[in-house]
């Protein structure tokens, strides 16, 4: 490769074409190292100028990339596969210095990315049509699932590797073309994962990136020749996402915000449990849209459930991701931890006890980094701020119920439904939840019930705006259109006009 993005530059720019371009405009937005609080480097945001430009890139390249046959796509995807393998550091070491998570974290969501390609490296298979031969009068009929044109992904901070990993290999695996928007916080990973997609093989134009903000997201979903727009962050963009791009007749599928429960049932192992709560609600500083940020405590456990979680919490190495043995990074922006730390306030506020306090932790020889220890709060109540509202930082609320079926209602009655998850050691207990539960993704005994790449992420009610699930066959049939056809040799006599539909 021309260039090792060990360190990223000091100024981020666009990529169109197969190459690294400056913007047309002067905005800038300041990158922030977290664990240092201080501005590492600065991105350029787009321009309307640069979004015509990506698109126009886009337009070009899709029809002769959507006219491959589908293994020749997926051979470049299996060289992109190599390509990532042997940058998995790379990459994560961006995502850390940029995003604030520990290295081995950022390894992980790189390898879940992989994961992604290497299904998407099956795509001849998954865009078999069906055929019917002599449904009526001599004719055969017979389905295809076709490209869609030029694509758009608008990705948010928390996996700038995996999340764009979800929409692009699937995406141009189906003969699209793509555009990346990732967000401005942590934009570095998205140049590697384009220079890469050029080692691979992949034409100018068919992967492009477009650094920028709300202006080149507005810009993307009103364009012309944008078909379809993919969107990972919080509810109240996703609705505003779906609600744009169906104005403008686009496609969408936008993913928004979560409010994830643990129900644990009084015959669950607790040092399990609380094991799991412990990664599940601190892991990556709580910025994990499948992050666990409420235990729902069942029957007469809650005692012990909260003094064992308060323990391991309290043993949390909270330090910059690239230090050894770190257990937690920090949070993303100065922003971030600020309204965290509000959340905090309005807990105590509101009447919850709390039980460990994370404000005001300071890391030595990091002492500017925007770091948050684990916060507990036990005795939270439905209508308290904390409880309803998704503070994607790392806070764990714990409410108490008497039974299971107040569990299930709690957590049916909230408006999001993104995950959940069930610790018990009954059969039964679990068979009932997993049918009764009103939520996209279900774990029994498994705290992040994300799925794998073959099959689908999504979630349900105000954490999903749009018909379709992310990645496996539901990303598939997202970047595709249904095409049926109906054909006829004729023989040699003619017949005449025909007014009656033909059938067997």
């Amino acid at each position: 490769m021309s260039v090792s993005y060990t360190s990223a530059p000091s100024r981020i720019g666009h990529w169109i074409d197969n190459s690294l371009r400056p913007g047309s405009g002067d905005r800038l937005s300041p990158v922030f190292d977290p664990a240092l609080g201080k501005v590492a480097r600065h991105v350029e945001l787009a321009t309307p100028a640069d979004v015509d430009a990506a698109v126009s890139s886009a337009v070009a390249a899709q029809v002769q990339w959507g006219a491959q046959a589908p293994q020749r796509r997926a051979r470049v995807l299996f060289r992109m596969k190599e390509l990532m393998e042997g940058h998995i550091d790379d990459l994560a070491h961006l995502i850390t210095r940029e995003h604030g998570k520990t290295f081995p974290d950022a390894k992980g969501e790189v390898q879940r990315g992989l994961e992604i390609i290497e299904f998407a490296c099956g795509i001849p298979q998954l865009l078999k049509g069906q055929y019917s031969d002599n449904v009526g009068g001599g004719i055969a009929n017979w389905s295809q699932r076709m490209p869609l044109g030029v694509t758009a992904g608008i990705t948010p901070f928390n996996f700038p590797v995996m999340v764009p990993m979800w929409m692009a290999p699937i995406a141009i695996a189906c003969g699209n073309s793509f555009i990346l928007k990732p967000s401005e916080r942590d934009p570095s990973p998205s140049l590697l994962i384009a220079e890469l997609f050029r080692e691979a093989g992949l034409p100018p134009g068919v992967f492009n990136v477009l650094q920028g903000d709300k202006l080149a997201v507005d810009a993307l979903l009103a364009h012309r020749d944008v078909q379809a727009v993919s969107f990972v962050g919080s509810t109240p963009i996703a609705r505003y996402i779906y609600e744009t791009a169906s104005r403008h007749g686009k496609r969408s599928q936008a993913l928004g915000g979560a409010k994830n429960h643990m129900v644990v049932m009084p015959d669950a192992d607790l040092d399990q449990t609380a094991d799991a709560l412990i990664g599940a609600a601190y892991g990556s500083a709580g910025e994990r849209c499948m992050a666990i940020s409420v235990a729902v405590a069942v029957g007469d456990i809650a005692d012990e459930l909260v003094a064992k979680v308060k323990d391991r919490a309290l043993r949390l190495n909270i330090n910059d991701g690239e230090a050894p043995g770190t257990d937690m990074g920090p949070v993303v922006t100065a922003e971030a931890k600020a309204r965290i730390e509000g959340y905090i306030a309005s807990g105590v506020e509101q009447g919850a006890r709390l039980v460990l306090d994370g404000r005001n932790h300071v890391v030595q020889g990091r002492e500017a980094g925007y770091f948050l220890g684990a916060t507990l709060f036990d005795q939270v109540s439905a209508d308290m701020t904390i409880y309803q509202e998704e503070i994607f930082g790392p806070v764990l609320c714990v409410v108490r119920v008497a039974t299971f079926a107040e569990a299930v209602a709690l957590v049916n009655d909230n408006a999001f439904g993104n995950g959940v998850a069930c610790y018990t050691r009954d059969g039964r207990t679990a068979r009932e939840f997993t049918q009764k539960i009103q939520v996209g993704m279900v774990g029994i005994n498994v705290p992040l019930p994300v799925p794998m790449a073959w099959h689908s992420f999504g979630g349900w009610k105000q954490s999903l705006f749009g018909d379709l699930h992310a990645y496996g066959e539901e990303g598939v049939r997202f970047y595709t259109r249904y095409k049926s056809i109906m054909q006829r040799w004729p023989d040699s006599t003619a017949k005449g006009p025909e007014f009656v539909m033909p059938v067997n």
